[in-house]
C-alpha cells in the first residue's frame, strides 16, 4: 500500500485519518505544521500528501510551494474547513487545485468520502507517474 504524510495542526483531524488510512492498510504518518511537514519529507519517502490549508506558522499553501521546490511530481491532496468561517470566503480548495492539488476535501468529510479519495487518487497518480516514465 501507499506511504501517506498528513499534514494538519488540528491534532483530533490527523489522529483519525491516520486510523482511517492504516486501516485501508497504507502507512501514515503525521505532521502538526508545514515546518514539520517538509523537515519529514527530508527523510523520507511518501507517495502522497494531505495538506491542510489554514494552518499557523506555514500554512498549507506555503507548505505546497516549498514541497514543489524539492519534490515537483508529488502528489498532494489539500483539505480545509474554510467554509465554516464568517463572511464572504475565497474557494481556497480551488486556489490549491491551481497549486497542482489533485483532490480536494472539504471539512468535516465522511470517512467513506476520504478513502475514496486517496483510493482513486493514488490509483490516478501512479498511472501517471508511469505514462510521464514510459518512453514515447
Amino acid at each position: 500500500m501507499a506511504r501517506i504524510l498528513v499534514i494538519d495542526d488540528d491534532r483530533a483531524v490527523s489522529t483519525v485519518v491516520l486510523l482511517l488510512l492504516e486501516r485501508q492498510g497504507h502507512e501514515a504518518v503525521s505532521a502538526n505544521d508545514g515546518k514539520q511537514g517538509l523537515e519529514i519529507l527530508k527523510r523520507h519517502e511518501f507517495d502522497l500528501l494531505i495538506i491542510d490549508i489554514f494552518m499557523p506558522g506555514m500554512d498549507g499553501f506555503e507548505t505546497i510551494r516549498a514541497v514543489r521546490q524539492n519534490k515537483p511530481n508529488m502528489p498532494f491532496i489539500v483539505m480545509s474547513g474554510a467554509h465554516n468561517r464568517p463572511g464572504p470566503i475565497p474557494d481556497f480548495l480551488h486556489m490549491a487545485t491551481k497549486l497542482g492539488a489533485i483532490a480536494s476535501l472539504r471539512k468535516p468529510f465522511t470517512p467513506q468520502v476520504l478513502i475514496a479519495t486517496v483510493t482513486s487518487r493514488l490509483g490516478q497518480s501512479s498511472e501517471d507517474r508511469g505514462r510521464s516514465s514510459r518512453p514515447a
